[in-house]
């Protein structure tokens, strides 16, 4: 037997794979393996081989019954190739089976290979071609498909958003240019005829029918008024009668948190007519804003009681007919002036009003509150403002009058605004007191002209009342006390300094001058001049009214699936006219797809090696179950890192507006599950974006659809995640938060630990109710299956912990896990922080 180092001098061998093969060649042992040491072992007799012949995916060329199929040992280089997971180059006898090359495939008997034929694909092992999907780029001899089609689709809708893109930017170019051509203009109409500034004191409006009296008939307003007349006939029309005010009483209302040892809010007894404007003021710390959570009932009183035209009711009854303004503007700023408007209307207006009636009841609001100009402007952040602070407000009082209210509560509405601003929306306050509507409103250091428009005051000293009655006559009041108002002074700022203990400042008679004296003054004043509120007798009128009321309520807001709709049209506005974070979710999500289809580049479809079916297991490389898992386990990190940022942002966004809307009567469910559904289109794009890249470099056996449908369920499950996380999180912690969740249900997938690992520690439980358990298995399942007939994948299965077989069930538990998530998000949404819901 001829020695390697003497063929190595030899002419005919150049380097060291030619002298290998030119001593395997001239080598052969005489049983006909490659190795000359090696010893065949027979892999099939004669009647199994007439039984099943060669196994389907081999090459037995030489094989029949006299020349069974046999295992050769390999030679040194093919057993390294076998070990690096990978096939030898060559059968290693002349009887050994062969498994059928990439790009072609062997038919049934295994005595040719033929190449595969263009439209189709022959992966490592085949018996016949696979048909690829139709458009995919498959040329003749193709070991793989590449999907073409989704991409072109892909493309496609890219290129429409494009145009999109550039449509509405020059629409907004254009708008911008008319809205300047517009502000250059010497004069505006609209500001110069304001109804408001006739408008001083009770009883004493020019060209008006209505009366001082609260509650009183309202009369025909004058033809300069004519916005405001017809704004009236809508109230009383959505009201159902001809007053459209309530009267609050209260009597010795009180307000102590548990766990603390003093009341906020102690014996304060008083009544607030209907058709007025009160200002409730203060020192720091003085109760207004509990005061007015009290009344309104956005917190329950701990004594004392409340009444509403007469009758003893809790105030949050009447929630859909009160409105409230926080102090600060929470407003939609991708919306409209209109669309913030409208929608509140849509939402609490009586349930059998068209969307045309609505619509003009809106119109005629947008006109009384003068707004009507700036209509069709986004209301902009106040980091990124678009109208004025002043407008801003106004849009957010008319978001409460567009519910046809009869109270209006108002949480420091001047705060902020500047002198002219200010007076104009106390003007706007006065007129709607003197259309009817109660007006309520904690003010803080007003200006001398804001001070006087104020019909009523509520002045509150250490939770505790010291005085309640006309502005006009305040003064007179604490002169009696010997305080002294000099007339270069703002009344208001003199009666905030006495009534926050600095009255020795004003004090000209001696005497005592604190807050305790004023508090005592005043619980004697009440006792010598008023009776008891609820004492007030109950009029036939005032029944009829309450009457009204109590079916005016029962009409009000639109049906449960309107609202749903509503809401679901007002977030894809929204995400429309939020396009760069759009954009950018669909541009991460591709990216995504792209790095994770390049990492499986080189494997060209390969991602799966096991041990060959009996009786060839000698011929199996070494196993590789390890790529499949850890593909989808990339691909749900990817997913997890693309999806959670945007996900908390449909939610973790506008918490705000959710009180605020929740508070005024609008659905929780109809909000959520509207907002629930419009994410749905966001996600679809993101998922075929992550899904086309994917599929297209990394290339794997199971087929689109299926990838889609893993992909699209993952999707959904993060985005419930992240509803979830948006639910407890702060919004500046949420996104981060949420990624973070996201990896670690990803990494809970059985890829390392594997499950079966797993199990031997009694968690299997735990990593199945992870998201990225079922979402791997499904890739497993549809990557393994095509391959059954080759290898021993339950094999695989066992290794892995992973159930073959049931993609659809992987499926399922996908969209039900979402759904969980999404009612565990729903239960957070009403659950937590439920006083600012009040």
């Amino acid at each position: 037997m001829a020695n390697i180092s003497d063929i190595s001098n030899s002419p005919e061998a150049a380097d060291g794979n030619q002298v290998l093969q030119h001593f395997l060649a001239t080598n052969k042992t005489s049983a006909g393996c490659l190795n000359p040491l090696a010893i065949p072992i027979v892999l099939q007799n004669a009647a199994s081989w007439n039984t099943t012949g060669c196994l389907s995916g081999f090459l037995c060329q030489n094989n029949t019954a006299a020349n069974t199929p046999e295992y050769c040992p390999p030679t040194l280089r093919c057993g390294a190739e076998r070990l690096a997971q990978e096939t030898c180059s060559q059968p290693q006898g002349d009887f050994e089976p062969f498994i059928c090359s990439p790009g072609y495939y062997c038919p049934a008997g295994g005595k040719e290979q033929i190449e595969c034929p263009a439209r189709s694909f022959c992966n490592l092992g085949s018996f016949e071609p696979t048909p690829c999907a139709p458009g995919a780029y498959c040329p003749a001899r193709s070991q793989r498909q590449f999907q073409v089609t989704p991409f072109v689709i892909t493309l496609a809708i890219d290129c429409v958003f494009v145009l999109l893109a550039i449509v509405f930017y020059i629409k907004y170019k254009l708008a911008n240019r008319r809205k300047k051509s517009f502000d250059a203009l010497p004069t505006i109409e609209v500001e110069k005829a304001d109804p408001m500034d006739d408008w001083d004191e009770p009883g004493s409006i020019s060209g008006s029918d209505i009366t001082s009296d609260a509650g009183s008939d309202v009369g025909t307003l004058s033809e300069s008024n004519s916005h405001l007349q017809a704004f009236i006939d809508s109230l009383s029309r959505c009201i159902g009668a001809k007053k459209v005010g309530l009267s609050f009483g209260f009597h010795d209302l009180n307000y102590q948190p548990k766990k603390t040892p003093k009341p906020i809010l102690s014996n304060v007894t008083g009544h607030i007519s209907s058709g007025t404007l009160w200002g409730v003021m203060g020192a720091s710390g003085a109760g207004k804003s509990t005061f007015v959570n009290v009344l309104m009932g956005k917190v329950k009183h701990t004594g004392g009681v409340t009444t509403v035209n007469g009758l003893r009711k809790d105030i949050s009854a009447y929630k859909k007919i009160i409105g409230y303004v926080p102090q600060d503007d929470i407003l939609l700023p991708e919306l409209t002036v209109r669309e913030n408007i409208l929608h509140s209307a849509r939402i609490r207006l009586p349930s059998n009003w068209t969307d045309e009636e609505i619509k003009k009841h809106v119109d005629i609001l947008l006109s009384c509150v003068q707004l009507s100009h700036v209509q069709h402007s986004l209301v902009g952040s106040p980091a990124r403002p678009v109208i004025s602070g002043g407008q801003r407000k106004r849009v957010s009082i008319a978001m409460e009058l567009a519910a046809a209210p009869m109270a209006l509560f108002l949480d420091e509405p001047t705060s902020g605004l500047d002198a002219t601003a200010a007076a104009s929306i106390m003007a706007l306050l006065k007129a709607l007191s003197r259309i009817g509507i109660t007006v309520i409103t904690i003010i803080h250091q007003p200006r001398a002209e804001i001070y006087e428009s104020l019909d009523s005051l509520l002045l509150l000293a250490r939770g505790k009342m010291v005085y309640q009655g006309k502005t006009s006559e305040a003064q007179n009041y604490f002169g009696q006390l010997g305080f002294k108002f000099h007339p270069q002074l703002n009344p208001a700022d003199v009666l905030i300094d006495i009534i926050a203990g600095e009255g020795h400042l004003y004090k000209v008679t001696s005497g005592e001058a604190g807050v305790p004296m004023l508090i005592e003054q005043w619980r004697q004043h009440q006792e010598r001049t008023e009776n008891d509120p609820l004492d007030r007798p109950i009029s036939a009128l005032s029944m009829e009214q309450n009457q009204a009321l109590d079916q005016s309520m029962k009409r009000r807001g639109a049906y449960w699936h309107k609202q749903v709709y509503y809401c679901f049209v007002r977030s894809i506005n929204q995400q429309i006219r939020q396009r760069s974070s759009f954009y950018l979710e669909l541009l991460v999500g591709a990216l995504a797809g792209f790095l994770i289809g390049l990492s499986s580049w080189n494997e060209k479809g390969i991602l799966f090696r096991g041990v060959f079916q009996s009786p060839y297991e000698p011929l199996s490389s070494a196993i590789d179950y390890a790529s499949v898992p850890v593909m989808g386990l990339l691909c749900a990190l990817a997913i997890g890192l693309t999806a959670s940022a945007p996900g908390v942002r449909i939610f973790g966004e506008e918490k705000l507006i959710y009180y605020r809307e929740a508070a005024s009567g609008h659905s929780r469910s109809a909000y959520y599950i509207g907002k629930v559904f419009s994410t749905f289109f966001r996600i679809l794009l993101a998922t075929l974006h992550f899904t086309v890249f994917h599929a297209l470099l990394a290339t794997p056996l199971m087929s689109f659809q299926a990838l889609f449908a893993a992909n699209l369920l993952y999707f959904y499950c993060v985005y419930g995640l992240a509803s979830c996380i948006s639910m407890v999180t702060r919004r500046e912690d949420g996104p981060l938060t949420a990624t973070i969740f996201s990896l670690i249900v990803s990494v809970f997938c059985g890829e390392s630990p594997s499950l079966s690992s797993v199990s031997g520690w009694n968690m299997t439980w735990f990593w199945r109710a992870c998201p990225g358990t079922w979402f791997v298995e499904g890739y497993f399942t549809e990557n393994l299956s095509p391959l059954s007939y080759l290898y021993q994948i339950d094999q695989a299965a066992s290794a892995t912990g992973y159930t073959l077989g049931q993609f659809s069930l992987d499926l399922i538990m996908l969209f039900v896990l979402g759904t969980i998530y999404r009612l565990v998000a729903f239960a957070g949404l009403v659950l937590v922080n439920r006083s600012k819901q009040r």
